[in-house]
């Protein structure tokens, strides 16, 4: 069931910090920012067995409910049991996403985000926290 949280105000510089634990049987699992679920400025997407790519990380916009081209990333650190931590940072240009190997993701701000109003979390994994500052 996914988790929604809206009139977050994370503004540019803020980081938003979760920790979970992810499934045994996990597909895959995403993070949304932005201002509603129809403007999404960042999904972040770890898909464990992607149709073209196998294990990937998809990150990806929406804007008013049409996705645009998405980025994919080969490097893949999670593991299906296992727990893990991520931070995003909200940038004026881009989103920084820190795995919890330390290994760093930037997306673009495509749609210039100064604040994010709307966060969910849905997918294979257990949220254990949760923290934004």
């Amino acid at each position: 069931m996914p988790l929604e949280i809206r009139n977050i105000e994370m503004k540019v510089g803020d980081t938003l910090k979760i920790k979970g634990k992810i499934s045994d049987d996990a597909n895959r699992f995403a993070v949304n920012l932005g201002s509603s679920s129809d403007n999404i400025g960042l999904h972040f997407n770890p898909r464990f067995q992607d149709e073209v790519d196998g294990a990937v990380i998809v990150c990806n916009s929406k804007c008013d409910d049409s996705w645009d081209s998405e980025q994919r990333e080969s490097n893949f650190p999670y593991s299906k049991g296992e727990k893990f931590k991520l931070r995003i940072t909200l940038k004026e240009d881009s989103f920084e996403i820190k795995l919890h190997d330390d290994s760093t993701i930037e997306f673009p701000n495509r749609m210039s985000l100064g604040t994010v109003n709307f966060v969910s979390v849905d997918g294979d994994f257990k949220l254990v926290s949760f923290r934004c500052n």
